[in-house]
């Protein structure tokens, strides 16, 4: 273990970080205790990445520190503090965060999904830090120099592109499991390689994911989806075991299996790879939901047919069902997110279906009209959905796709279908025609949709109150 000083690596900090810092530190020395930013946000700087908050870490009582620190400032920013957990918070006016906790070591013990936390010294603090590169840490005091202290070597991993345990990487995870998906993160995150007896520890610690919470779990996960290459971190989950821990429906994707010579593609990478063409085009994290869980029905609705190959009829909507289980399953929101994720999954063939044929004005109406306000995230999934290693394939199904826009496009000018209701309602049914609710009034409203859809009849109440009482007056007749 190294325990070296580099004043070098400090000149990174601009002259407002550098008051702050300074401000910090007075205010440690007033009320006598030793204090030093940690972890991220050293590391984020040495990285030149943005980062709108800093750790500090105190030998005494964080939060009366952030209490002195507050002080400093005008307008006094409001401290929030969780005396059970010893930590601290300030927002400065600039918005930048600042939290303070008193150094500390922890660990989970057998079973249990809560760890034991004690009071520590700096040197038990860096010890249970995650990685060598978070266990950078920069001591303040009252206009002290801001040198770096790296006492795991973690500049040479920051140089090198290596996550990598400060300590004995079973103790890490097994100490806190979720460092496990963290590590799989911090990989996709910052594009840095993980060290090999790390990621075989990850692999023999997995199963000891389970006692932590799934909250925890879901929010490392989110933190994946959002990364600018999600595919870098979910591979290492895959390749350790750790996804198979708490979402088994992906790996279940992977694989392919041979009949007749005929196979199907891996449908667990074709998932990661559309997740990648989604995350370079938008941020949604739901969006980027839709991409992993589009062919999560695939497993379920395999099927070889002799003499045609491997089919997965009905995925599009056997996996719309099961969406709300998985989401319920790893704590996600059960309300609006949840059913923009279904009904993208449920979607996801028709616009490609549509490339493959004749393309009429109305299937456009009836996807125009399925898809509303989400057309344009349902259109870059299915954009993002076509990958072959042909590339002429590909360029052909694009071809094709741009096609189908082109005449979304034209379409929605001339209708304005785009979050469209029938021009009569249940109600507006049972009123002019004497009918109570019922089944009938359900098949004529629908009938109605069906016909405006088609272009049988215009976009009217007068044509769709003509359509209804057509109906009805043919069903009296009979």
């Amino acid at each position: 273990m190294s325990s070296a000083f580099h004043p070098q690596e400090a000149a990174f900090f601009n002259k407002e970080e550098t008051n702050l810092l300074h401000t910090i530190g007075r205010a440690a020395d007033a009320i006598g205790v030793k204090a030093r930013v940690v972890g991220g946000y050293v590391r984020d700087k040495l990285l030149d990445r943005p980062n709108k908050d800093a750790d500090i870490v105190c030998e005494g009582d964080g939060i009366l520190l952030a209490h002195e620190v507050s002080k400093a400032f005008t307008p006094r920013p409001k401290v929030a503090f969780f005396k059970a957990f010893g930590t601290a918070q300030i927002r400065l006016p600039n918005g930048f965060e600042v939290e303070f906790v008193g150094a500390r070591k922890e660990s989970y013990r057998g079973e249990s999904r809560k760890p034991d936390i004690e009071n520590g010294s700096f040197e038990e603090d860096e010890a249970r830090r995650d990685f060598t590169i978070n266990a950078l840490s920069i001591p303040l005091g009252k206009d002290a120099p801001l040198h770096v202290f790296d006492p795991f070597g973690g500049l040479e991993d920051l140089k090198n592109g290596i996550i990598r345990t400060p300590l004995d990487p079973d103790t890490t995870f097994s100490d806190d499991p979720l460092r496990a998906m963290r590590a799989a993160r911090f990989a996709a995150q910052l594009d840095f390689d993980i060290d090999p007896e790390t990621r075989a520890a990850m692999k023999r610690t997995a199963p000891r994911l389970k006692i932590v919470s799934q909250e925890r779990i879901t929010d490392e996960l989110n933190k994946i989806i959002l990364s600018p290459r999600p595919s870098v971190g979910f591979i290492h989950l895959y390749d350790t075991g750790l996804l198979e821990q708490f979402f088994p429906q992906l790996p279940a994707l992977a694989g392919v299996e041979m009949v007749e010579g005929k196979g199907h593609k891996d449908n667990f990478y074709h998932t990661l790879q559309v997740l990648d063409n989604v995350a370079a085009r938008s941020g949604n994290l739901w969006l980027r939901w839709a991409a992993i869980l589009h062919d999560i029905a695939k497993p379920a609705t395999k099927k070889f047919e002799p003499g045609k190959g491997w089919t997965f009829h009905g995925h599009d909507a056997v996996g719309e069902r099961m969406v709300p289980k998985i989401f319920k399953a790893l704590k996600l929101p059960l309300g609006e997110p949840m059913k923009y994720v279904a009904k993208l999954v449920g979607l996801h063939l028709r616009p490609i279906s549509l490339s493959k044929e004749d393309i009429t004005d109305s299937a456009m109406r009836r996807l125009l009209v399925d898809a509303g306000e989400d057309l344009e995230d349902l259109m870059m999934l299915c954009e993002s959905d076509i990958t072959s290693k042909n590339e002429a394939k590909v360029r052909r199904y694009l071809q094709n796709f741009a096609l189908v826009k082109e005449r979304l496009v034209e379409v929605e000018a001339k209708d304005t279908m785009r979050a469209w209701q029938p021009p009569l309602s249940g109600d507006d049914i049972m009123q002019l025609f004497g009918l109570s609710p019922g089944r009938e009034v359900g098949t004529l409203k629908q009938a109605v949709r069906d016909a405006i859809l088609d272009g049988v009849i215009a976009n009217t109440r007068e044509a769709a109150e003509a359509y209804v009482r057509g109906i009805v007056e043919e069903q009296k007749s009979v």
